[in-house]
């Protein structure tokens, strides 16, 4: 069974929309892991403008699942992931005023900078994934950066599938995927999968491992409640 990781970054923009402390990042956390939950993920940015620094040396202190952090490799997330110890650290690209994460790593162009940070991670004892599009090339480039995962970035096949064109969206993933195992490379997927679109998206890619969703799972979770929303997640992944 593909693991679900949830992504918790939205709780936080609604949380610091506010002050305070509602909801309670803690809570959240436990609940949703107590709903059957494999992981929980953060997104810190620098600005922190949803999840917080803090945050993260907070839910290392009670996540009991896989405990997965995002973000750009500079200087800042570097020294955060190297304290708090998650269980992965997933590299992504973005630029700093980025509204959400919109591509994925050129691993050819950035390969000796994706060397030496995941060879720091990895000598930490940090399992490390790097976010790259579907993407022959790509991917046999993030094999030679040493990291253990991919992170499939899926807002294409979701476009895709939303359009009705869910067999041509749904290729060049299957495709960067198998070519993935063969490299050793474990694969994780997500951007804008769903409800809609999940169950799809793992009957059709080989060797998934995780999936990260958060956006569209809290959205969900509005109209459907939480607890309900990730079992319905459990149940496509199966």
């Amino acid at each position: 069974m593909t693991k679900l990781s949830v992504n918790i970054n939205k709780l936080a923009t609604l949380r610091n929309s506010r002050g305070g402390n509602v909801p309670n990042l803690i809570t959240s956390a436990k609940d949703i892991e107590s709903f059957g939950a494999e992981g929980i993920t953060i997104h810190p940015r620098p600005d922190e403008r949803h999840i917080r620094y803090q945050d993260a040396r907070d839910l290392k202190q009670v996540v009991s699942t896989e405990f997965n952090i995002e973000g750009n490799p500079i200087p800042k997330f570097i020294d955060l992931v190297l304290e708090v110890k998650p269980t992965q650290v997933t590299l992504v690209p973005d630029a700093e005023d980025a509204i959400t994460s919109n591509a994925g790593w050129d691993t050819l162009k950035h390969k000796d900078f994706l060397v030496d940070v995941i060879k720091t991670f990895k000598e930490n004892g940090i399992r490390t994934s790097i976010f790259v599009d579907p993407d022959v090339q790509m991917v046999r480039g993030a094999a030679e950066t040493g990291t253990d995962r991919i992170e499939l970035y899926t807002e294409s096949f979701a476009h895709d599938f939303a359009l009705g064109k869910k067999e041509a969206g749904i290729k060049p993933f299957v495709d960067a995927a198998q070519i993935a195992h063969e490299l050793g490379l474990g694969i994780n997927a997500g951007h804008d999968l769903s409800l809609d679109n999940i169950k799809f998206f793992k009957e059709h890619i080989p060797h998934l491992l995780e999936v990260s969703i958060g956006h569209a799972l809290i959205c969900e979770s509005i109209y459907l409640g939480i607890e309900n929303v990730v079992n319905m997640y459990l149940d496509r992944l199966k």
